[in-house]
């Protein structure tokens, strides 16, 4: 009998509890050194990219931003087919090795006024390898995490992938708000700015060892490799074009929303709003906190009533709340107001980022899942996530704002579209083995 068809040994609880924790340990340190970008960004953009307009500035840190998305496809396709041939364990870690390196060259990296184009230059190829790595880091921690889990809770188990990513973006902020009262204006622009990188680098080969003590899950043992089809991407599109559509549209609306309300938000509030970079990054930081404790509470709900209700919610309250609640937000004074509001449109995208990933694992085989789950994931979110920023900006600087209030809306209501019409994964889940 081959290894591929022996019975995979029994995963007790405790000690599935612990590869999940693991495995979101991991996603979390990812996640801080891809947010840490987003999160400085205020303080380091004039140093790359000088001059005399901050509406300028951050529009050029922000096409970093999305160059940095456009890797995530080419990512997502690499290392989706190295988890799915190799294991889940190896992607992830494989993901966090090229995250330090990129979090290394940025924190060491010279201004534009030492090395001149090269800074931005560096820069730039910093944010690629770092795209290569989110990329593959979704699919690989997402499959994960979904076959880690128990079927009947693979709805709040598999949220907690959201809830590292939210606690790394909300380390970065910490941090952020952490310097911004202990060092001065000055020194944090100057050389401040460099701490997250060399933080997130550190934490990185912390990371790395974890993930090489993680159990590989049953459902990627229990596959016979000698019999599955290999992973690729013409695979993929071939024999599961609806599979891979379905995860483009479903992303779309929902990572759009997501990146407005998370990595653009303290931007609005600065730019837009006119609070101060402390405030802004307070409010931010606050909604952002409860946001996370949101998460779990989303996934154990699909667990009970289904993916399909929950998608729909956010579909419906994200096409009919959106333009009211950032209208308010960008004329807002009260900083408790602002929270309220942030507070009320994250809640709203919880509805899609609790239970996206368990949705998208469910609709794959095991021997296509980590790409099926990553690269159609990484187009959308490339198009439409990695852009945010970027769009929202560009619609500030020639006059017309409110215009990208509708941008969001209208995509939203395409997912809310796909939701509607696809099958409920809970129901009909591709995940066959515990």
């Amino acid at each position: 009998m081959t290894d591929a068809a022996a019975a995979p040994a029994p995963m007790t609880p405790a000690r599935r509890l612990r590869n999940i924790v693991g495995g979101s340990a991991g996603n979390l340190v990812e996640w801080f050194d891809w947010y840490a970008y987003a999160a400085f960004t205020l303080y380091f953009a004039p140093k790359f990219f000088p001059s005399t307009s901050t509406t300028a500035e951050l529009l050029q840190a922000a096409a970093v931003f999305a160059v940095g998305f456009l890797m995530r496809p080419i990512g997502a396709w690499v290392m989706g087919v190295y988890a799915d041939r190799k294991g889940r364990k190896a992607g992830l870690t494989l993901s966090v090795t090229l995250m330090c390196t990129g979090s290394l060259i940025i924190a060491c990296t010279p201004t534009y006024a030492t090395i001149g184009l090269a800074a931005p230059g560096l820069l730039l190829f910093a944010r690629m390898l770092q795209g290569l790595s989110v990329g593959g880091e979704y699919g690989s921690s997402a499959t994960y995490l979904s076959e880690m889990a128990e079927p009947k809770h693979r709805g709040f188990w598999s949220s907690f992938q959201y809830v590292t990513l939210i606690s790394g973006q909300l380390l970065s902020l910490a941090l952020l708000i952490l310097l911004q009262n202990t060092l001065s204006e000055a020194q944090l622009s100057s050389w401040g700015w460099r701490v997250p990188f060399f933080v997130g680098a550190g934490l990185a080969v912390v990371v790395f060892w974890l993930r090489r003590r993680l159990d590989e899950t049953t459902a990627f043992k229990a596959e016979d490799k000698a019999v599955a089809p290999k992973s690729s991407a013409l695979l993929l599109f071939v024999k599961h074009p609806r599979e891979a559509l379905l995860v483009i549209a479903l992303t779309a609306g929902g990572t759009l929303a997501f990146y407005t309300y998370t990595t653009y938000l303290q931007k609005f509030l600065t730019n837009t709003a006119g609070f101060s970079k402390s405030t802004a990054t307070e409010i931010s930081a606050a909604a952002l906190f409860v946001f996370m404790l949101i998460q779990p509470l989303v996934g154990a709900l699909s667990d009970r009533i289904g993916r399909k209700p929950v998608m729909i919610a956010f579909g419906v309250m994200g096409v009919l709340c959106t333009v009211p609640i950032m209208t308010a937000l960008g004329s807002t004074t009260s900083p408790l107001m602002a929270f309220a509001l942030a507070l009320a449109a994250l809640a709203i995208v919880s509805g899609y980022t609790a239970i996206n990933a368990v949705v998208k694992a469910e609709l794959f085989p095991a021997h296509i899942r980590a790409l099926g789950v990553a690269l159609p994931y990484a187009i959308a979110n490339t198009l439409f996530g990695g852009t945010a920023e970027y769009v929202a900006l560009r619609f500030k600087l020639d006059g017309h704002e409110s215009l990208y209030f509708w941008y969001v809306t209208v995509m939203i209501g395409v997912s809310l579209v796909t939701f509607i019409f696809m099958r409920d994964t809970k129901h009909r889940s591709a995940i066959t083995h515990e």
